[in-house]
């Protein structure tokens, strides 16, 4: 079979897209989708996304990791699908979707710049060391005064693997402050098992835990990471955040076919 496909790109972290509408893919071929994330024999790519029906919104979302597992919801990749609903013809500029953690909304303007509304995020645990919170994925935030230099894959799985967060295990991401409202993020992805350019579900969670643990009073956090800059802003009360958008440019990199048996 001959599977039409479509790269995109948000801050450096890429996902294959495929137009399931029609619902051909085999969905539950661990092997296929680990194959076509496979940057040597495959297609390439952090992740895998399905644009399916849903009878209630503008379209579902399905996502998998790299290692070919349907995972936790990917900001960064909920982003790029917008961009790719739109140039499917199923959205003009706005966009209502169901993901594995609910319902979102979201926009895409003009230039490509979507902005994604979050899940809410009332529970977050602070220790002396680290944060800890659930922003659709699980996410370890940490700050550290050496990030260029810190071996994200060996001290990311560290965390990911250790006793802390058990079997399931959690995104780790590590942060240096740059001004009040800025910091730089570098994000371990469990699915992954590397770090990646960008995670949007990663820096959602880093600027909530640096408001809630005091290190910015802003509300508008810029986050740098190493595939480009996103922004994210909320809304907070008695510790509740709300109406969270993760914002930054979804772009199309490229759209090929690519021959299967399945």
């Amino acid at each position: 079979m001959q599977l039409i496909f479509y790269k995109y790109q948000g801050t450096g972290n890429d996902f294959v897209m495929i137009d399931n509408r029609t619902d051909f893919f085999p969905k539950n071929n661990t092997k296929l989708v680990e194959q076509l994330c496979d940057r040597r024999f495959g297609i390439g790519g952090d992740g895998l996304i399905l644009l399916e029906n849903h009878p209630q919104y503008d379209f579902k979302m399905v996502y998998y990791n790299s290692d070919g597992n349907e995972s936790s919801m990917c900001g960064n990749g909920g982003r790029c699908l917008v961009a790719f609903a739109k140039q499917m013809g199923v959205i003009d500029n706005k966009a209502k979707f169901e993901a594995v953690d609910g319902y979102h909304y979201a926009t895409i303007d003009k230039d490509g710049i979507v902005a994604l509304q979050m899940k809410d995020v009332d529970t977050i645990k602070s220790e002396s060391n680290y944060t800890f919170l659930n922003t659709g994925s699980p996410h370890h935030v940490q700050l550290v005064d050496n990030l260029a230099k810190l071996d994200i894959k060996t001290e990311g799985a560290k965390i990911r693997y250790s006793d802390l967060y058990g079997k399931a295990g959690s995104n780790v991401n590590f942060v240096y402050q740059l001004a009040s409202d800025i910091f730089a993020v570098r994000t371990y992805e469990r699915g992954v098992e590397d770090e990646t350019l960008s995670c949007g579900t990663g820096v959602t969670a880093v600027a909530i835990a640096m408001h809630q643990t005091g290190k910015t009073n802003n509300n508008i956090i810029d986050l740098n990471v190493e595939g480009g800059k996103l922004k994210v802003q909320f809304d907070v009360d008695n510790g509740k955040y709300t109406n969270v958008f993760l914002i930054g440019p979804a772009t199309f990199v490229f759209e090929g076919k690519i021959n299967l048996d399945f």
